[in-house]
């Protein structure tokens, strides 16, 4: 049996030890004849002049692949990645851009839209778009438990969420009305000629073209005829295109979920270790790749808490602070897990039916519904999402959950006052 696991003071710090698909997401949805593109990977911009350098190296080292790209104008410029085959295109608008134009007034807000594809989740602290605060949620519940973890944070200048969920102090405006008055932030290529190198290329076809233009005139009217000269007609060879590569299962690459465990515990600890003096540690949320969690101002002064952060050590990748003042919300970079290939091994009735008998026997409830995926040629692979609660910590749960091949962990939550994490995750079938 496992045992209780709490994080204290007397915990020691260790290094944190050496990510898998998430919630099931789309690209884009259309509203009011106008395909907006959603799901975007958010960072600052840090040189306004001249912001092609970042944007190129974020492409090849922090999303890799990406080819695609627009900018974000305000107070804080940010600038969002995306790739081309998973389903965006040049010149399509990015929503969330729109969005915080439109709502510049109050830079702080979190909101969930419902749309044509699925449910819109949208969240900015400060005129920053967050780097996981762009999503477009195939599955309502997803969503739903995004927006829930996020209210804990307090001091939103917007709540957004649909009427139906009865959330209190949650409006419902009309997204299109709010996407129009909104700038047209439209996607570009990455790697596209501009500036100096565009002028080249103009130059150098308006030199072919005069060559051609000359050439054509010197043959139709200063050159004597020519015989025509009959040539036999080519056979024309019909050749069958090559069969396109086979497509990488999901679970062939799966992100170590040992590892994952062990980096949003280490990372949990970490934080929950800082001294903080007047300001009180809220919820902590973890995924393979960053956590994000706040502090709330009991007593004394901003600069006590950045004093606090500053001395850390820690890796912020982003840090906001309300506008009264009161409360501080920080993103930290978790180290980055290696990928396995992890088959499944079991069916969906008899992987259902043997998480529950394993659950039953330790006297603990467990959340669990089938799911889907489709790969980029549309080959769809089955899986089983699982969420449940428990007072041990990620390492305790190891040996336990990673003797199911197929394995994703997607997120873990740690309750600062209650001591108890929530862990949600997936696992393919058969």
């Amino acid at each position: 049996m496992l045992e209780d696991a709490k994080l204290d003071e007397n915990t020691p710090v260790t290094e944190q030890a050496p990510r898998d698909e998430a919630k099931a997401w789309e690209t884009n949805f259309t509203l009011g004849g106008v395909s907006y593109a959603a799901s975007l990977f958010w960072q600052s911009l840090q040189r306004r002049d001249d912001p092609f350098p970042e944007i190129i190296d974020a492409s090849e080292n922090v999303l890799e692949g990406a080819d695609l790209f627009t900018i974000k104008p305000g107070k804080a410029t940010q600038f969002g990645l995306c790739i081309s085959f998973q389903g965006y295109k040049k010149g399509m608008p990015a929503a969330a851009v729109a969005l915080a134009t439109a709502w510049s007034d109050r830079t702080s807000f979190l909101a969930v839209f419902k749309v044509d594809k699925g449910w819109w989740y949208v969240c900015a602290r400060n005129d920053i778009i967050l780097s996981d605060g762009d999503m477009l949620f195939v599955n309502e519940q997803d969503a739903k438990d995004q927006f829930m973890s996020m209210l804990a944070v307090p001091d939103w200048g917007r709540k957004i969420a649909p009427a139906e969920w009865g959330i209190d102090e949650t409006e419902n405006p009309d997204l299109a009305e709010i996407l129009q008055r909104g700038t047209v932030a439209k996607l570009e290529k990455i790697r596209a000629l501009r500036g100096a190198k565009l002028l080249a290329v103009w130059a150098a076809a308006g030199i072919v073209g005069i060559w051609l233009i000359s050439t054509l005139v010197n043959s139709l009217f200063l050159s004597a005829p020519k015989k025509p000269i009959i040539a036999p007609v080519p056979v024309r060879r019909i050749e069958t295109p090559p069969p396109p590569p086979p497509e990488p299962k999901p679970w062939e690459s799966v992100e170590n979920p040992t590892q994952v465990l062990a980096h949003c515990y280490y990372a949990t600890q970490a934080v929950v270790q800082l001294m903080t003096p007047g300001w009180k540690l809220q919820g902590i949320t973890c995924n393979s790749s960053s956590l994000v969690t706040s502090w709330r101002r009991e007593i004394g002064r901003i600069t006590w808490i950045d004093k606090a952060l500053n001395n850390s050590g820690l890796p912020f990748t982003s840090r906001s602070i309300s506008p009264d003042g009161n409360s501080v919300i920080v993103s930290i970079a978790v180290d980055k897990p290696q990928t396995l290939n992890s088959p499944p091994d079991k069916n969906q009735t008899d992987l259902i039916n043997t998480i529950n008998d394993l659950f039953q026997a330790l006297e603990m409830p467990i959340s669990m519904q089938p799911q889907t995926w489709t790969s980029p040629q549309q080959k769809v692979y089955r899986l089983i999402g699982f969420s449940f609660g428990s007072t041990h910590n990620p390492l305790e749960w190891n040996d336990l959950l990673t003797k199911f091949s197929g394995l994703k962990v997607n997120t873990i939550r740690y309750n600062v006052d209650s001591n108890n994490w929530q862990y949600e995750g997936a696992i393919y079938v058969l």
